[in-house]
């Protein structure tokens, strides 16, 4: 089974961010109330995937290995993880981290208020990729079904998920998850509140890539277009996108999107409480890459550096970042993996 996948090589998450540089180191900066930008992380070497939590982070080694760093309140970055080989991806949720393994099984360790480490998942075989949201998380097994386990609250484990067949990528939100399907349909649950399950999904074929924000979700077609669906209280879904072409990623923070155009320039709306939208992203050119999360976002340029905007109260955007270089460019979205 080919999977649509991709690979990031910056990494937001509220209040901090993480990029990968070329000679397999990192870089964070932002907030360090809970030791997200410790400096330990400058002694990691041969990295080559990064996730974030709400305030940690996780990065995965050549050699099968993972790191933690930042706040461990929750168990966050509990020693448990130094015992795990042969690792492949690592994603985070707000205050719990899952490993896939060579194996096709996977690990969970931090918070389990909500069942986000249920032994559940100690069950799964043949797992191909995870992702998590908030408190919940999703497996993407190799005969392309889906299984969840966490947090239900909002019907983020309802059992509909089980009959999706043929899935190839897998986001999910605070609340809600969507799947893309190989014949270019999509299917969502969880969360139905302010229409981010709303029936219009059904609809849309030719999908090539799909990513939420907090309520919304945003799909990208095959010519170039996209679609938004879901809360619209700050514009998420403003009809401005529909008249957007030759977008080649699209990418959703908490309450706006971004879309990268197949010219190099970016487009943004939804929230610009903080600065979210900016004008200045406006000015950005050779753009090959975005990266969002709740109140920033961050450009890849294609001479490897990086621009931040958005809110910057706890130095998301701090100007340290302007001289970071050499950030490994990320591959090729329909050859390397999603997280």
């Amino acid at each position: 089974m080919i999977t649509k996948k991709q690979n990031s090589t910056i990494i937001c998450n509220s209040l901090h961010s993480v990029v990968l540089l070329s000679n397999n180191t990192v870089q964070c900066w932002g907030d360090n109330s809970y030791n997200q930008c410790d400096p330990i992380h400058l002694t990691f070497t041969n990295v080559i995937q990064i996730a974030c939590g709400h305030r940690h982070s996780v990065a995965l080694l050549s050699n099968g290995r993972i790191r933690c760093w930042g706040n461990n309140r929750e168990n966050q970055c509990d020693p448990v993880y130094h015992t795990f080989t042969d690792v492949i991806q690592v994603a985070c949720g707000n205050t719990h981290s899952i490993a896939l393994l060579s194996n096709g099984t996977v690990r969970c360790w931090g918070n389990n208020l909500f069942n986000q480490c249920d032994p559940l998942h100690s069950t799964f075989t043949d797992v191909i990729q995870v992702v998590c949201g908030n408190s919940h998380s999703v497996a993407l097994l190799s005969d392309g079904t889906v299984r969840c386990w966490g947090d239900n609250d909002c019907n983020q484990c309802d059992p509909v998920h089980l009959t999706f067949s043929d899935v190839i990528q897998v986001v999910c939100s605070c609340t809600h998850s969507v799947a893309l399907l190989s014949n270019g349909t999509v299917r969502c649950w969880g969360n139905n509140r302010l229409n981010q399950c709303d029936p219009v999904h059904l609809t849309f074929t030719d999908v090539i890539q799909i990513d939420c924000g907090r309520h919304h979700s945003v799909v990208l077609f095959s010519n170039g277009t996209i679609q938004c669906w879901g809360d619209n209280s700050t514009n998420q879904c403003d009809a401005v996108h529909r008249t957007y072409t030759n977008v080649i990623q699209v990418k959703c923070g908490s309450m706006h999107s971004v879309a990268l155009l197949s010219n190099g320039t970016i487009q943004c709306w939804g929230d610009n409480e903080f600065n979210q939208c900016d004008p200045l992203h406006k000015t950005l050119s050779n753009v090959i890459h975005i990266a969002t999360n709740k109140y920033h976002s961050v450009a890849l340029f294609s001479n490897s550096t990086i621009r931040c905007w958005g809110a910057d109260n706890k130095n998301q955007c701090d100007h340290v970042h302007l001289a970071i270089n050499n950030i490994m460019l990320p591959c090729d979205e329909n050859a390397c993996m999603l997280w």
